[in-house]
């Protein structure tokens, strides 16, 4: 191999390096701030430590001097008309494949909260079929110590039925000092059946947005029975109403996923 071959490659390993470096640091950024959720659980490390092979390639400023030093000694003078048409292409080149990443992974990030969202809502559903005669026993609420006690330990067979809902909660509609509000139960927060405190409304408020508080509104006044999805930086949540004749309650099911991020 010659020296100018010998260049020749040295420039194309060095440059190659550094434009996959600018796409990986595009693609980090663009992942980190929007929270996409792109990758499987094992791809997101091996693209993480993907960084240290191309920061290999480079092997540091001075190659590249000694590159540069290199490429001015072995290289012919070519035509510059020639040279600029080709660098032109060359930059437009590079510079498109920023928002094809970009497409690419937003792209990938409403498939995967696409997908989520049919497969909580096939689970959902599947588990409400499954379990009928528990469903009876959560519409027939009343607040009282027995009612949150069996419905804990319904909603913890609801949750280790599927993997997709580490989290269950039950909502429902009910009033304290004459102001509606809503209650979520997913826990017993006055010990067992032998404590003598009663349990309060007041710890079972289920804190809610006011889109949240709009839609289990419209819900709970018989006005809607849509199911509610949604996707917030890798936290999945579904809105599962569940109504027989005149009892309505909703079902909240949510899945955290950390991995698909980059550092999860």
């Amino acid at each position: 191999m010659t020296p100018k071959q010998v260049v020749k490659l040295s420039n194309i390993i060095g440059i190659t390096a550094i434009i996959l470096l600018a796409y990986w640091v595009f693609t980090f950024i663009t992942i980190q701030v929007f929270g996409l959720k792109v990758f499987k659980e094992n791809i997101t490390e091996t693209f993480y430590l993907s960084v240290l092979a191309i920061l290999a390639l480079m092997v540091g400023s001075l190659i590249v001097n000694v590159m540069f030093n290199l490429t001015r000694i072995a290289e012919n003078k070519d035509s510059s008309e020639n040279k600029a048409n080709t660098n032109k292409k060359t930059y437009f080149f590079i510079l498109a494949i920023f928002p094809l990443i970009a497409l690419i992974l937003f792209g990938g990030d409403y498939l995967t909260s696409n997908k989520k969202e049919k497969m909580l809502i096939k689970s959902a559903e599947s588990i409400l079929s499954k379990n009928k005669t528990n469903t009876a026993k959560l519409l027939n609420y009343e607040f009282s110590e027995k009612y949150i006690i069996e419905t804990t330990d319904i909603l913890e067979i609801y949750s280790k039925t599927d993997k997709n809902f580490p989290n269950v909660n039950l909502l429902v509609k009910d009033t304290i000092n004459g102001s509606p509000t809503y209650l979520g139960f997913n826990r017993y927060e006055s010990g067992n059946l032998q404590d003598t405190i009663t349990p309060k409304k007041q710890n079972y408020i289920y804190k809610t947005t006011q889109i949240e508080r709009e839609y289990l509104d419209k819900i709970f006044s018989r006005k809607s029975n849509e199911i509610r999805y949604s996707n917030r930086n890798g936290e999945y949540e579904l809105f599962y109403p569940y109504i027989q004749g005149e009892k309505i309650i909703v079902l909240y099911f949510s899945e955290q996923q950390r991995y698909g991020k980059i550092g999860s």
